[in-house]
């Protein structure tokens, strides 16, 4: 039988997925959670009690999102 011109098929290289260690993720995963929670207090508390800027600008830009996540704003 001749030889074919079209190579066969090898089986595919399956390279190894290297997990993240928590080292690598604790600084991100504490970046964001600071940030949200930041977020979500100038959502729902700021411009009420614990207010840390004086004035409506802040509430007027986060109104909707208040009512969006359900935070009683008036």
């Amino acid at each position: 039988m001749a030889q074919s011109a079209i190579p066969a098929p090898s089986a595919p290289q399956v390279s190894e997925i290297t997990p993240i260690s928590l080292k690598a993720i604790a600084p991100w995963a504490a970046f964001i959670g600071i940030l949200a929670l930041i977020l979500l207090y100038f959502v729902g508390a700021e411009q009420g009690a614990t207010a840390l800027i004086s004035g409506e600008n802040v509430h007027e830009w986060v109104h909707d999102g208040r009512h969006l996540l359900g935070f009683p704003c008036h």
